[in-house]
């Protein structure tokens, strides 16, 4: 299984890509695609609903409150960029690796 491409920022936040996929069934992490996350997302890309059920998505994955995931770059495309605060990198990623599916 390919493993996300995790990274850490200076101000000690983890950062990974994630690629949404607007108007799913139903919210989850799908897979991983070229070392970023795919997220599908039930909202529709309609004043940051979409934005905001990929954060609640993520947050619930990694079990964190949603102030813990930001949106870094990408409002308003499919490819976005994600911050997830106050989680060591191994943590981020065995938490990710058992969301997916």
């Amino acid at each position: 299984m390919e493993a996300v491409q995790l990274a850490l920022t200076r101000e000690r936040a983890v950062r990974f890509e994630v690629q949404a996929r607007p108007r799913a069934r139903v919210s989850r992490i799908a897979a991983v695609r070229g070392g970023a996350l795919v997220v599908q997302v039930a909202a529709q890309p309609v004043d940051g609903a979409a934005n905001e059920e990929l954060i609640t998505t993520l947050a619930r994955a990694l079990s964190v409150p949603t102030r813990q995931v930001e949106l870094v770059r990408g409002a308003s495309s499919r490819k976005k960029l994600v911050d997830v605060i106050g989680l060591p990198i191994e943590e981020v990623a065995r938490r990710l690796h058992d969301a997916i599916g």
